[in-house]
């Protein structure tokens, strides 16, 4: 889920948006973007999304 997330990310989506998209909870998008800013050692959803880019999670 949390890959998901991050595609949905980069795809620029709201947490909402995310949410809504994947049958699940706003609070359990946030969570999952806790772990993957943890995982990928960022601090913002736009580095989490570059950091995802360069260790080819995300494909562009």
């Amino acid at each position: 889920r949390e890959v998901d997330v991050l595609r949905m990310l980069s795809d620029g989506l709201s947490n909402k948006e995310v949410a809504r998209r994947l049958h699940i909870s706003e609070h359990t998008v946030k969570y999952h973007l806790s772990s993957v800013f943890g995982k990928l050692g960022a601090s913002s959803r736009t580095e989490a999304v570059m950091v995802g880019i360069q260790r080819g999670i995300i494909l562009i």
